[in-house]
């Protein structure tokens, strides 16, 4: 039985190796074609895949297993969950793989795109910038429940190389990263309480002025130069945020 090949991960060896690959593997789970196999490799080739050792690989398997992505039979297997909830706490633990893995695998769809002139709130982003592009999406649950909608502010240079398609299946961090190949140095978040506004009830389905996580992403290359500024705004009642701080 063909078994599902998840994407590659250069590993940050000052974060913790478990993390990072389960949240490398969560992100190509949930950004694999509908068509792809459901069956994972062995603990074993898992390992030698990410470069770890078995017992890392276990515990990563752990965690998504925890999370309902996978299942583990003993003599057959590990497999995806085709239905799982999708729907998580968003963790953020300063690893890029753990912002892909946050935003993959809703069902996406594109709502627009265009140029406009650079924002006035986003102006020291983007200096001596006249446009930039803008990519709004909305991501729903395998339900069909819209749970956020994002909007990216991209280099206008780059905007032009972005694949829509790409955006239906991955989010803007690996679009640039994996398909541009950009360079990504860092990605700076905020994350702030706000209430629903005209639009975003509209989109999500909430009344307006309910609760509303609003998660701000700044993208900077290796250059220091800001590529994406990233919006999403997520359903107060569907998500919590989380903040693990490594001590060393």
């Amino acid at each position: 039985m063909t078994a599902f090949v998840p994407d590659p991960l250069t590993l940050n060896r000052r974060l913790p190796l478990w993390y990072q690959v389960s949240q490398s593997l969560r992100a190509s789970i949930l950004g694999r074609p509908a068509d792809a196999p459901l069956r994972l490799p062995t603990e074993d080739d898992l390992a030698g895949h990410y470069g770890v050792s078995v017992l890392t690989m276990r515990q990563a398997l752990k965690s998504l297993e925890d999370e309902g992505l996978i299942s583990r039979h003993r003599r057959r297997g590990t497999f995806i969950e085709p239905g799982a909830r999708r729907a998580a706490p968003v963790r953020l633990l300063g690893s890029v793989d753990a912002i892909v893995a946050q935003q993959s695998g809703q069902r996406t769809t594109v709502l627009g795109h265009g140029r406009v002139p650079v924002p006035a709130d986003l102006a020291e982003y983007f200096p001596g910038a006249a446009e930039v592009a803008v990519f709004r999406r909305l991501r729903h649950d395998e339900g069909g429940e819209a749970t956020n909608w994002a909007e990216n502010h991209v280099a206008a240079d780059l905007a032009d190389r972005v694949d829509l398609a790409d955006l239906e299946r991955w989010p803007m961090t690996k679009v640039l990263r994996d398909r541009l190949k950009v360079d990504i140095s860092r990605i700076t978040d905020t994350v702030e309480a706000r209430l629903a506004d005209p639009r975003t009830a509209e989109l999500l389905g909430v009344p307006l002025l309910s609760p509303i996580l609003h998660y701000t992403g700044v993208t900077y290359d290796d250059t220091g130069r800001v590529v994406d500024v990233a919006r999403i705004h997520y359903r107060g009642d569907r998500f919590a945020f989380s903040v693990t701080m490594e001590a060393r």
